[in-house]
């Protein structure tokens, strides 16, 4: 069936207007997009060597995940964008500033970390800069989340890997002492009958701690809940990383009293390093459920509508 010639002239229109659009639109677009460019250009060397370092060291391995992630979060909120009025705000600059300040810093005093972290609030303050304070919040939780493709830095780490190795000694031997066997620590090794189990700088949970805290911030920022349930599932992550890390070496003793030290050896570096996050991620679960029964969620428009009710006089 043949269309009606004014069709053609309602398209034709609708595509104009389009095009006058886009003109109108590219001014606006053509600071932030040369922008981008010399930001960019800025950092790149920051971020091969944040892809070095992701490449070469496994407790960082996640890394390559956290921009993709951020990436997910900006697209998972492409309808609320279009309706977002840019409305451009001088508190950028300060935000701007500061983010120039650590990059110029971290290269005087040679320290990568402070480059990398620059990148944060210099993203901000673009955010603020050209979009104003409602476009900051739409980005806000990807920009947050880039914190953890960033390394911890060296001395940082070293304080973290101490206490956590000597929690998870300590833990297990009493774990390994409950079920009736024959443990006891020193130091970070753990004597068993005959075997000594060493809980080195790798088995710290240190890896752990870093991968699983991400995984829970995703999660919270996925989850439909308060933000009081999403604080408390971002804490969480710490004692649940813990809490596997000593399964896995309590695990581990175990096995050595009981299979022998070839198949307990197996378990420990290769089968138990790849069930520690799936394990943290059913203990989430289950805290999430609990949280559920907990919390109750309240529709806003029934409760409004039951404060407006008058109360009856008693």
């Amino acid at each position: 069936m043949a269309g009606r010639p004014e069709d053609g002239f309602l398209r034709f229109d609708k595509v104009t207007k389009v095009l006058q659009a886009g003109r109108r639109g590219a001014p606006r677009l053509f600071i932030p997009g040369l922008f981008g460019a010399v930001l960019i250009w800025a950092y790149w060397q920051t971020l091969w060597g944040l892809t070095e370092t992701w490449s070469t060291d496994p407790q960082y391995s996640h890394g390559f995940l956290v921009p993709a992630f951020a990436l997910f979060l900006f697209w998972q909120r492409r309808d609320d964008w279009s309706s977002l009025a840019l409305q451009p705000s001088w508190w950028g600059v300060p935000l701007l500033l500061f983010g120039a300040g650590m990059y110029l810093a971290g290269g005087y005093i040679y320290s990568p970390w402070l480059e990398q972290m620059s990148l944060l609030p210099v993203l901000a303050g673009a955010c603020l800069s050209f979009g104003g304070w409602r476009v900051l919040r739409a980005a806000g939780p990807a920009i947050a989340f880039l914190l953890f493709m960033v390394p911890l830095p060296g001395r940082l780490d070293r304080a973290l890997a101490d206490p956590l190795q000597r929690i998870a000694t300590l833990a297990s031997t009493n774990a390994l002492q409950t079920f009736g066997l024959f443990a006891q620590a020193e130091g970070n090794v753990i004597l068993l009958s005959d075997y000594e189990l060493g809980v080195v700088e790798a088995c710290s949970g240190l890896r752990m701690l870093v991968v699983f805290l991400a995984t829970a911030t995703a999660v919270a920022i996925l989850a439909r809940r308060s933000l009081l349930q999403r604080g408390l599932i971002i804490l969480s992550a710490v004692p649940i990383a813990l809490l596997c890390n000593i399964i896995r070496i309590t695990t581990t003793g175990i096995m050595h009293e009981t299979a022998g030290h070839r198949i307990a050896d197996l378990v420990y570096h290769d089968v138990a390093g790849w069930l520690m996050v799936p394990m943290a991620l059913v203990f989430l679960g289950v805290e999430m459920l609990v949280l559920s029964r907990l919390f109750i969620p309240v529709d806003p428009v029934v409760l409004a509508a039951g404060l407006a009710v008058p109360r009856r006089p008693a």
